[in-house]
């Protein structure tokens, strides 16, 4: 990637200094005009009221299994950075749940005067007794990482392993040893600001002195790494990605890595198949076809053989499980002790087999228990695949919240252990999926919840994303449901391409240079709308985040008359500078180089930032983003609203909190209080039918 000077007609560059004092003081003032503008009592009811959905001490617990003991990170008014906590199996199977706290969350960051959130733990290998945890300072991807005893309940205070704030990979070879890929003293990251090399550590070294295993080049997406310690094997695994869809996959026997490290192999399969390692086996999920020994595997099969074989070069020893059809296609796959667990979606709606190796990978439904009065997904909550055939299944609907289930991969007895409280009233509300036909005659599904008897057009809340091979399944609309179907009004998810709802054929088909129709879906989606009398236009109010950001700033800048209201979150916009900001670099395989000259042609026709017109008239639009995502970072939408309120006409708000990174606040009463606000923004804009488009609402002095 070749260096590029800034866009010489951006008079808005300033907005890139992410923390610097102009930048802040320009957010802040934005966002207090914003919370000002929506400040009423309606809008403090509708928060208070999801603070309460989201501090529900009765809402569902998913645990992660580690043995016979189930983990849980618990948030609620009193704890809202949470409790890392556990219980035993058999008491929560049984009901009577009786946690342990591990960690309080808040207690430490008023101790030690961070404020941290708690992203996660890496458990060691069984009989360890060791946890590394994860913290974040401000909500944002980068971590510090810190040794814990499990069995002391304390952190490891003799010769601990602890990595500073980095976006770390990190994973135990043995008690006393680390496969890590990390940055040391803030270098050896690649331009997506992600590790460029994995080393093995051993207690009581310095990582600098730690033993280089695989190392990438600056140009690659990152480094990283994990151990597989299924079936009393322990194998290193370690992606080298070159970009977001390619990686060389390398592995080694990890049993004596501290004493007599083995040279890693390469996994020699198609480098944008996915692969798996669990125990003595390996799983090939391809993504485009692939021809082996003559046979031709089609895109989005899974092929399982021996872990071994494979990696001595014999790919004929892969033998093909799952084959895709013209609907169904393989959304992941879990093990358990004994059988792979697929996750399939059937037009888009899930389901669960469980297959048996033994048996020539026999194939057998394990169902949820639930009617069939809504639309589902299902996924695989928890396994122990050292332990059993025993998983934890979530099931919820659009009308249907979460739901856990015990069954058994091997004996299927599905049993409801217990479900999230109803969010909002389904009374009169129906689900339904629907197809739209795409500019170039493609049929694009839709999924519609609204009233079952309706008279008029409705406002109508559309939500999409069209990137990664992300499908979007039907889910429970914990927050949607109280703040806008509630009230009688429709919400609509799209499944347009560039999403993974029909496997990697779906996603390929908008991507790069064909990203054009994953927006020529989503409008078409729209249209449909309108043409089944479902809304009208000026009442179908959109919100993406992310990639779904990008989504619908193209339908701010290319398709305002058709919608009028425009959430935007945490997006992608400036596609021109985007590889320069954050982890931008790592998604070019996505949507093309802006500094290749032949890939800027076509990724200037999606970059709404380029794509604002002084003369066009557009929707309103709310954008918010945070100042502490280190994914996508603000800047982006910074630049976005100051450029519509200086050079258009256009009703542009803008809202950047302190805290929270790209993937949402860091707390409930956070959380609440955003989806609040966006919620009046929409209520007023699409709502009320006696309400115009207000000219110059958003033109203001931008510095």
């Amino acid at each position: 990637m070749s260096e590029t000077a800034p866009t010489p007609d951006d008079p808005f560059l300033w907005l890139e200094d992410i923390h610097g004092a102009d930048a802040l003081a320009w957010a802040a003032e934005r966002t207090a005009e914003t919370e000002a503008t929506y400040a009423s009592a309606e809008r403090s009811a509708l928060e208070a009221r999801l603070l309460r959905i989201l501090d529900d001490p009765d809402r569902l617990i998913v645990p992660s299994r580690h043995g016979d003991l189930l983990y849980n990170l618990w948030r609620d008014a009193e704890n809202p950075r949470g409790l890392w906590r556990r219980t035993s199996r058999e008491s929560f199977l049984a009901g009577t749940l009786e946690w342990q706290v591990l960690l309080d969350v808040d207690a430490l960051g008023r101790a030690e005067g961070t404020a941290w959130t708690f992203a996660g733990a890496v458990h060691g290998p069984r009989g360890t007794g060791r946890a590394l945890v994860q913290l974040s300072p401000d909500g944002g991807d980068a971590t510090v990482v810190r040794e814990f005893d499990l069995d002391a309940v304390a952190f490891v205070d003799d010769e601990p392993f602890a990595l500073a704030v980095g976006k770390h990979r990190v994973d135990w070879l043995d008690r006393d040893t680390l496969l890590v890929a990390t940055a040391l003293d803030g270098g050896d990251t690649t331009d997506s600001g992600y590790p460029i090399s994995a080393r093995t550590w051993r207690r009581g070294t310095a990582l600098g002195d730690a033993k280089t295993v695989l190392e990438g080049v600056a140009s690659d997406v990152g480094v990283f790494a994990h151990v597989d310690h299924s079936d009393a094997r322990s194998t290193a695994v370690v992606h080298v990605a070159h970009d977001f869809f390619h990686a060389e996959v390398w592995v080694w026997d990890a049993a004596n890595t501290a004493t007599d490290p083995a040279a890693p192999t390469l996994i020699a399969v198609p480098q944008d198949a996915d692969v798996d390692v669990h125990g003595g086996h390996v799983a090939v999920r391809t993504k485009t076809p692939w021809t082996v020994g003559g046979t031709e595997y089609p895109s989005g099969a899974l092929l399982v053989g021996s872990l071994d074989a494979v990696a001595g070069g014999d790919t004929s020893a892969l033998e093909v499980v799952f084959a895709p059809t013209e609907s169904t296609i393989l959304e992941g796959w879990r093990w358990t002790r004994t059988r792979l667990v697929l996750t399939l979606l059937d037009s888009v709606c899930g389901s669960i087999r469980s297959l048996d190796p033994a048996d020539g990978w026999a194939s057998t439904p394990l169902h949820s228990g639930l009617g069939a009065d809504d639309l589902y997904s299902t996924s695989v909550a928890s396994t122990d695949a050292d332990e059993d055939d025993a998983l934890f299944l979530v099931t919820r609907g659009f009308l249907t919240p979460p739901t856990l289930v015990a069954t058994d991969a091997a004996s299927p007895a599905p049993r409801v252990l217990r479900a999230s409280r109803a969010a909002f009233d389904p009374t009169g509300l129906t689900a339904t999926q629907h197809f739209a036909t795409s500019e170039d005659g493609t049929r694009v599904p839709y999924f519609e919840v609204g009233p079952a008897q309706r008279s008029g057009p409705l406002p109508v809340l559309m939500s999409g994303y069209g990137g990664f091979e992300h499908a979007l399944t039907p889910e429970y609309p914990s927050i949607v449901g109280p703040a806008w179907l509630e009230a009688g009004r429709v919400f609509v998810v799209a499944n347009i391409r560039g999403g993974g709802e029909f496997g990697p054929a779906w996603h390929l088909a908008a991507l790069r240079e064909n990203r054009h129709r994953a927006y020529e879906d989503f409008a078409a989606i729209a249209r449909d709308l309108v043409a089944r009398g479902v809304t009208t236009p000026e009442r179908i109010g959109c919100h993406g985040r992310s990639n779904g950001g990008l989504l619908v700033g193209n339908m701010l800048t290319q398709y305002p008359d058709d919608f009028g209201a425009i959430v935007c979150g945490v997006p992608l916009l400036d596609m021109r500078r985007y590889t320069r900001l954050s982890a931008g670099a790592s998604w070019i395989a996505e949507y093309g180089d802006p500094d290749d000259p032949a890939d800027w042609e076509f990724v200037r026709t999606f970059s709404p930032y380029h794509l604002i017109d002084p003369s066009r008239d557009y929707p309103p639009s709310l954008i918010y983003a945070a100042a502490s995502d280190d994914r996508v970072g603000p800047v982006q939408a910074r630049k976005m609203a100051a450029r519509l309120a200086d050079e258009t006409d256009a009703e542009v708000h803008y809202l950047e909190p302190s805290e929270g990174g790209h993937a949402g606040a860091v707390d409930n009463a956070a959380t609440a209080a955003l989806h609040a606000t966006i919620h009046a923004f929409l209520d007023e804009v699409l709502t009320r039918p006696d309400r115009s488009r207000r000219a110059g609402a958003g033109r203001e002095e931008s510095r």
